[in-house]
């Protein structure tokens, strides 16, 4: 048993110190991008059959043949030890992404005090809407927003899951360690799949269908439990403690997704300030006139939300270890 609990926490804080110090692995040999030719592939396959069959097929087999290449890259790896580990931590890594979540709303934070133009060609990449003539105040919100909703998808759901399978294997001393690997990765095709698939539009409104509700219905409980790391992360800071758990339960379901108002609500009432996107929502009370200096503000508190749930997690899988 404490073979399996001491691989699983070892993997879990080198896969960490992978993605704080180096970030993103290249884009050639990146999990990520593989999974989105694999998709694309599939996508041109099953969307001709106009019925919401197509995504699930979709789905199905994006995640059958991601899995069987992760299984053979691991199994590959294994014919030596330490080799294993490197590659374990590396593939586990790669299912969030916590460096490029902050480092990117810092570079607009940079930009915005250079040049407005540069920071909304740089927004631009983060959000759906037209930045072409928006305020510096809109882009701070737009900033701010992406940042905090991906919270939940760029760590804390896939980790949430990781840990919840990794409490089982110590449990049931399990050693199959590939299989645990599965799990946070089956999360990252799903929120890729949503990502690339799930939209209302006339092309992919049937295809689209599946991929969007698994990714809300995966994200449902992540997002709540962030939300609660986001106004405890507030108190910690001296922020609007109060108001960001007044606010996320006032507005959270604001939002057209079920699931990304329980990050981006209490932080806009931890920083008293509103986070709006136009003829959708306006999320928090305008009690402090949003700014630039709340980039950094934000970025502070989404880094110490990250921090503290990685700290529980490594504590319940210790208590778990400890009275079983």
């Amino acid at each position: 048993m404490f073979e399996v609990f001491l691989f699983i926490v070892v993997t879990l804080i080198v896969s960490l110190a992978i993605d704080l110090i180096f970030g993103e692995l290249p884009t050639k040999i990146h999990p990520v991008v593989i999974i989105g030719k694999i998709i694309e592939k599939f996508k041109s396959m099953f969307i001709a059959m106009k019925n919401r069959l197509s995504g699930f097929l979709t789905t199905t087999f994006t995640i059958i043949v991601s899995c069987l290449i992760l299984l053979i890259i691991m199994l590959i790896s294994s014919i030596n030890d330490y080799l294993f580990i490197i590659v374990y931590s590396i593939m586990l890594s790669s299912t969030y992404s916590i460096k490029m979540l902050l480092s990117t709303a810092k570079n607009i934070e940079n930009d915005l005090t250079e040049d407005i133009e540069i920071a909304r060609k740089s927004v631009s990449y983060l959000v759906s809407r037209d930045t072409d003539e928006l305020t510096e105040s809109f882009i701070v919100s737009a900033t701010i927003e992406s940042m905090t909703e991906n919270i939940t998808d760029s760590y804390i759901a896939p980790i949430f899951y990781f840990t919840i399978a990794a409490v089982l294997f110590i449990i049931f001393d399990i050693n199959y360690f590939i299989i645990l690997l599965f799990i946070p990765f089956i999360y990252r095709i799903s929120n890729t799949l949503d990502a690339m698939l799930g939209y209302k539009t006339d092309e992919l409104i049937n295809i689209g269908y599946f991929p969007a509700k698994l990714d809300d219905v995966l994200n449902y409980v992540p997002s709540r439990v962030s939300g609660l790391f986001v106004v405890l992360s507030a108190y910690i800071l001296r922020y609007n403690g109060k108001n960001a758990y007044r606010i996320m339960r006032r507005d959270a379901r604001k939002c057209p997704s079920p699931n990304s108002g329980y990050t981006m609500a209490p932080t806009a009432g931890a920083l008293d300030i509103q986070l709006v996107k136009k003829d959708t929502y306006i999320l928090g009370d305008n009690t402090h006139e949003i700014n630039v200096s709340d980039i950094s503000k934000a970025i502070k508190l989404t880094s110490l939300t990250i921090g503290l749930f990685t700290i529980f997690i490594l504590i319940i899988m210790t208590i778990f270890y400890l009275i079983i």
